[in-house]
Parts: C-alpha cells; structure tokens; sequence
C-alpha cells in the first residue's frame, strides 16, 4: 500500500526546503513536463528567476514558497511526490527543476503526477482556490466550534474528518489513528458525538499530528524527506495497514471502506 503524502509529510518537506532555499536567489527553474496535475503556470520561469525566497510554510497539505516579489510558489505533493536535493541525475518522473544562486539543485518528482505547482499572488493567497477553501489546521482545532458543525450530520465521523473544508491536511492515515486514540467508531454518526467526545477526538488528532511531525511522517512505499531520509511514524501505527493484526486492547484490527478509503479500527475499542 502507498503512502499518500499528508500534513505531517508536508511539514516536514518544507522544512527539508527551509534549511536549502531560505534566503538564496532562485537562478534557474524549469518545467521538464508539460503538467502534473494540471499544467505549470506559463509564466513560473519569468516571475521566479532572480527572486530571492523569503519564507516557507504550509497550509493543509499545501506547500509554500514566498518570495521577495510577492509571489507564492503552492505545491501540492499529490498521491506520490517528493522533492529531492540535489539529485546525481534527473529521472523521467523529475517534473520540476529548481537551481539556486549558490548551486543547489532541487526536483520535484512525483510518478503519479497527482500533485500540482501553482503561482498566486502572496497578498490573494488566502482567497486562491484550494487555499482559500480550507477549514482549521488540526493544532488549531476548537473542539466546541467542530461539535456545533457535526450537530446533526448523520455522516460518517472518519468521513467528516477528511473534508478539507472542516480539517485542513488530515488524511487517511492520521484519521484512522486518532479515532483509534480517541476510542471513537469510524461508522458513528458525526452528529451522534457528545462534546466530551469531541474534545477527546480533537486532542487525540493534535497529539498523532505533533507526534507525525516529529517523526518525520510515515513512509510506507513512495514518500521520503528531501534528503532522503525515511519517515518513521509508521512503526507507531496501531491500527492503519494492520488488518487481522492484534490491537494493544487484544481486539483484531479490521478494514472496511468508506467512500473508496480503506479505513482500519478495532471494533473492540473503538465503539
């Protein structure tokens, strides 16, 4: 099974980049494909060259590059993309090519070409499509503001959790891990949550996040740090991808699908 790339693997990719491209003039970019996603903006060269990147950051599953011409470079990692550093050679799936001053050499490589580059204006940032539609970051979740919007939502909890317009940047992997935290069913009625249930479910969400982060995210097969290095989240998970296996309750951990998403619980304790 591979990993999608969620918050904690953003984060930690602009990291990754900070410690490369904070500060340094931006001498070549280029486009070896035609698209990923959707098609590169036609002007990404013009308004890139020579400018000198300012700040990174992350919003959701977004990655941002800000630059001292008031541009925003947004990335979106997709189903299977990474950036790599200064790479021996370019493969077939390098889609982006970014050179700086100093010589730093940086690709963004993504097989599956689900992910996206973008350039917004940094003051249109918050009202650009996909940006501007994200609900909360999960470390800056109100649990009595998500008990107001799930009141009478007969939907799915884990589904609920997945629309970016109430959770920015919490995917499969971390939902399933925190409802197992929170001791919560995946199938349960959204609306059907007492409060107290909520605020569990909202701490259990920013520990498994903060956790991630710290880890270095997960990586089960495509996803990898800028420099290579191997997340390792995934040797904490307790439920996700460990079907048939025993939880630490000594319940068997199932799968079942919701909306096309593999989702993994203990029916033992997650009622």
């Amino acid at each position: 099974m591979a990993s999608v790339p969620e918050l904690p693997e953003v984060e930690t990719t602009v990291r990754g980049l900070e410690k490369v491209l904070l500060g340094r003039r931006i001498a070549h970019i280029e486009p070896r494909r035609g698209d990923l996603r959707r098609a590169f903006p036609p002007d990404l060269g013009q308004r890139l060259t020579g400018s000198t990147v300012t700040a990174l950051g992350r919003r959701g599953k977004f990655g941002l590059l800000h630059t001292d011409r008031g541009d925003t470079l947004v990335f979106h990692l997709g189903m299977s993309g990474k950036w790599r550093v200064d790479p021996d050679e370019l493969h077939a799936h390098d889609h982006l090519l970014l050179e700086t001053e100093e010589g730093k050499r940086l690709v963004l490589n993504d097989p599956r070409r689900f992910g996206s580059v973008d350039l917004v204006k940094t003051d249109k940032l918050q009202s650009s499509p996909g940006v501007g539609a994200l609900g909360p970051e999960p470390t800056d979740l109100d649990a009595d503001v998500l008990h107001s919007i799930f009141r009478g939502r007969s939907a799915p909890i884990k589904a609920l959790l997945l629309d970016q317009r109430i959770v920015a940047g919490l995917g499969n992997i971390y939902a399933c891990e925190a409802l197992h935290r929170a001791h919560i069913n995946p199938r349960r009625a959204a609306g059907r949550l007492s409060r107290q249930t909520v605020k569990r479910l909202v701490a259990a969400i920013r520990e498994v996040i903060d956790e991630a982060i710290e880890a270095g995210g997960s990586t089960l097969r495509d996803y990898a740090r800028p420099d290579g290095e191997l997340g390792y989240f995934s040797k904490r998970f307790a439920v996700y991808d460990r079907e048939g296996k025993t939880c630490g309750c000594g319940g068997v951990v199932r799968r079942i699908v919701q909306s096309g998403r593999s989702t993994f619980y203990c029916p033992r304790c997650q009622r």
